[in-house]
């Protein structure tokens, strides 16, 4: 077993009196604050979570109701870890909501420094046009932004268009970089056929849904994780955001996925099936389009329901990008 990385020194009067004048200067003295500075293993600010889909589809739809996509820029309701709040985000280094495009609505067209995606909840002509390339979205489908590329939304279909979205929002204001801008005009025109979309940035479900249910039938099934497959950037084969990773995992019928945990805090979506996570001391059962979130180095395992359910697919998302390239990153599997 390791040992403590620090022990707190005993405080006296003139070592209090001595910090004192440290902080007239503002000045302090390390020993006293490294243990929370620099702790032995991640300290999660963010807790597991569940957020009810059918619940939050009412208040979402009841917003469409309330305010216009012109008055509130992105019709959103956040996803705010109930650790956290006050500060709109679901972990420490990621952004989540719930945004509405209702029938005949158009959102304006502007860009951000941050970056974004998009996982398709509801959507039968809802659209998303990124630097002058369109792609109708559809159930399933993740849908990138880019940092600095215009776009916009719009909805032709006679359906609530919903999606999920996931910004890195907080690591970009850590770093102070946050710029935003709205197009000059308000909408950029479309410049490319639609098929440029899914070359470029629209990962559509059913050719997701083709390679994993290839690999069911051709691979082992990995003990925590099912069937997981990494979205890769075509262009590179990383990642698809330098700040963001994205997944999809199938988890069969009855299955009973071992403990795992990594560094990088996790978003899910339901995108089919039901189930139930253990993460840490929690057990959260979810459905379709429900969303939960699993934090910094909390034990998860996964399970699914008996044969007659059919099969269960997660989304999920995370800052596992830039840990990596950091050299941050760590995963253990079999934890406690």
């Amino acid at each position: 077993m390791a040992s403590a990385f620090h022990i707190k020194p005993e405080t006296s009067a003139e070592r209090r009196e001595y910090y004192r004048r440290l902080q007239q200067l503002h000045a302090a003295p390390l020993w006293e604050v490294l243990s929370d500075l620099i702790p032995a293993q991640p300290r999660p600010t963010a807790s597991p979570a569940l957020w009810r889909y059918e619940e939050m589809r009412a208040l979402l739809l009841e917003a469409g109701g309330l305010i216009t996509p012109q008055e509130a820029e992105r019709r959103v309701l956040i996803l705010e870890n109930p650790s956290m709040p006050g500060t709109s985000l679901i972990t420490q280094s990621m952004y989540a909501g719930l945004q509405l495009v209702d029938s005949g609505e158009t959102t304006s067209t502007h860009r951000h420094a941050t970056s974004a995606i998009r996982f398709v909840i509801e959507s039968d002509q809802g659209y998303t046009a990124v630097d002058g390339v369109r792609t109708t979205m559809h159930p399933g489908d993740l849908v990138l932004t880019p940092s600095w590329t215009y776009h916009d939304h719009g909805n032709p279909g006679d359906s609530p268009v919903i999606w999920l979205d996931g910004l890195d929002v907080p690591i970009v204001n850590m770093l102070g970089t946050s710029f935003a801008e709205s197009y000059p005009g308000e909408f950029q025109p479309v410049k490319s056929p639609e098929g440029d979309a899914e070359v470029l940035f629209n990962f559509t479900y059913a050719r997701s849904r083709e390679a994993l249910d290839r690999l069911y039938r051709n691979g082992p099934l990995d003990e925590c994780h099912g069937i997981k497959m990494q979205y890769a950037n075509p262009a590179t084969g990383g990642y698809p955001m330098p700040t963001i990773g994205a997944f999809l995992q199938l988890l069969p019928p009855g299955f009973r996925g071992a403990t795992y945990r990594s560094t990088d805090a996790a978003v899910y979506c339901v995108a089919e099936g039901s189930g139930t996570s253990k993460i840490g001391g929690v057990e959260l059962e979810w459905r379709k389009s429900d969303v939960f979130v699993v934090p910094s180095w909390c034990p998860v395992s996964h399970q699914t329901h008996s044969e007659t359910q059919g099969e269960s697919l997660l989304f999920s998302f995370s800052d596992r990008p830039v840990q990596k390239v950091l050299g941050l990153w760590r995963e253990e599997v079999g934890c406690v």
